[in-house]
């Protein structure tokens, strides 16, 4: 498990595993986001699966599929709505964190300042340069 703190309440990180679940409500985290497509993992990890052990080790779950390369704005509600839900630290994960780092820049468009949400991510190796200008059309439509 490779958790990569973007802020005190998101954090991002490759795949997990149903026992890393334990850990991750040890370390303080109420909530996990799963940003994978069942398509692209194991049944062993698919959504229900990742749910079930979650919600036994006492974490809150949510579902938000996104799809490489054909993140939708639904995806980026969702999960700005998953992060509210959760009230508390949440971890989201994908493959590698991209997606979910870029959903999280996305969702936080308009509340953080350009450069944090490119240069935060950019901190694990994420580069999201490429939103910039998304990221600044929507911070002004606000």
């Amino acid at each position: 498990m490779d958790i990569r703190a973007l802020t005190p309440t998101y954090a991002v990180s490759p795949q997990i595993d149903l026992s890393d679940l334990t850990a991750i409500k040890a370390a303080g985290y109420v909530a996990v986001i799963d940003n994978r497509p069942d398509g692209e993992i194991p049944p062993s990890h698919h959504t229900e699966n990742m749910r079930r052990a979650a919600e036994e080790a006492g974490l809150a779950f949510f579902a938000n599929p996104v799809i490489g390369g054909m993140m939708t704005m639904e995806n980026v509600t969702e999960q700005a709505e998953a992060m509210e839900a959760a009230g508390g630290p949440v971890l989201a994960y994908c493959a590698s964190g991209n997606r979910s780092s870029v959903v999280w820049a996305l969702a936080h468009a308009g509340q953080m300042p350009t450069d944090d949400l490119i240069g935060i991510p950019a901190r694990f190796g994420y580069q999201l340069e490429g939103l910039r200008g998304q990221l600044d059309m929507m911070a002004q439509k606000g």
